[in-house]
């Protein structure tokens, strides 16, 4: 099947940029099956990643009934592009992907340590673009039957905590009773550090407070958590065992980021609906990010380095291929 392939932009008329100055900004990117005869082509922006062949701007393809829909959150620091692997292959098996860049915590823009440090907002990033008809005007799409979620790292982070999960504790608070040694991520790595300056912005101080809310979204009828890091650590119990929606959790073996007997391990032992699979071979945290361009392996080689011997595009053929056998059956 033909992909095709478009960007937007809009608001969450509900929420502050991290400035205070205008709504939360919500640009958007779609994969989602066209027809054959729409030309496919590799885009000539410069980017770390490969490209795969789209139909620019194509319409979606004609369906006897609607598609579904999974709505994608890229890891920390990164952006929708990340998961292009994953919103290519999707589309190809007859699905809508679409992704967010979320506010402050995404390569698209400056770095905000706010956030970094507030990542449940990413999870109404993603209701909010739910609640937005642009994209399906865009899209031309007339319904949407079901909704699924998934994330890669902080993007698994952010698809649970659409399913039910809440915060007790973010991992850089103090009292953080993990005491993890962590101080911040490979991209914003004295985070901890900047948590005592952001009180006087008063955006930072209403979203930390409401750190332990609840951001389930009814709509999100399943989740795809790929890779979750440590941040989950900080979910409550209870609230991983009142999640209904099915879950399925994918790791990689030689993960030393998001360690899966760790997190994987934990969130199964806690999530009732919840079937987890760790991947051999040597798959690593960043095995889950897309092939690397000349760029990007020039500009961040640690990203695209796999353990000798193993395919990372046949790892996104069996992770797309399972997730849409997931999303399938759910």
């Amino acid at each position: 099947m033909q992909v095709g392939f478009k960007t937007g932009a809009c608001v969450d008329p509900h929420r502050l940029n991290w400035d205070g100055t205008a709504a939360r900004p919500l640009a958007w990117v779609a994969w989602y099956p066209t027809d054959e005869n729409w030309v496919a082509k590799v885009t000539s922006e410069k980017s770390w990643f490969r490209k795969e062949p789209v139909a620019f701007n194509a319409p979606v393809a004609r369906s006897q009934r609607p598609f579904p829909l999974v709505v994608l959150s890229h890891g920390s620091g990164a952006t929708a592009d990340a998961l292009a692997w994953l919103g290519f292959r999707l589309a190809q098996r007859g699905f809508v992907a679409l992704a967010v860049n979320h506010h402050g915590h995404t390569g698209s823009e400056p770095y905000r340590a706010e956030g970094f440090l507030c990542m449940w907002e990413r999870a109404s990033d993603l209701s909010a673009i739910l609640d937005d008809p642009g994209w399906q005007r865009s899209l031309e799409i007339e319904t949407i039957d079901q909704v699924f979620a998934a994330g890669f790292s902080a993007g698994a982070y952010t698809a649970l905590l659409l399913a039910g999960a809440r915060v007790a504790f973010s991992q850089f608070e103090p009292g953080n009773p993990e005491k993890s040694p962590i101080r911040g991520p490979r991209e914003f790595p004295n985070l901890v550090d900047e948590l005592p300056k952001l009180y006087e912005n008063p955006v930072f101080r209403i979203s930390w407070g409401r750190r332990r809310s609840d951001f389930s979204d009814l709509r999100i009828r399943a989740v795809l958590a790929i890779a979750p890091g440590r941040s989950v650590l900080g979910f409550s119990q209870d609230s991983l065992r009142s999640i209904s929606r099915p879950v399925y959790l994918i790791g990689g073996d030689r993960d030393t980021v998001a360690p899966p007997e760790q997190c994987c391990t934990w969130l199964s032992d806690n999530i009732p609906r919840c079937s987890s699979e760790i991947l051999g071979g040597g798959v690593g945290h960043y095995t889950f990010l897309p092939e690397g361009s000349a760029i990007g392996q020039k500009a961040a080689p640690e990203l695209f380095l796999d353990k000798e011997g193993l395919d990372r595009t046949s790892v996104h053929d069996e992770v797309a291929g399972k997730a849409a056998e997931f999303f399938a059956n759910a």
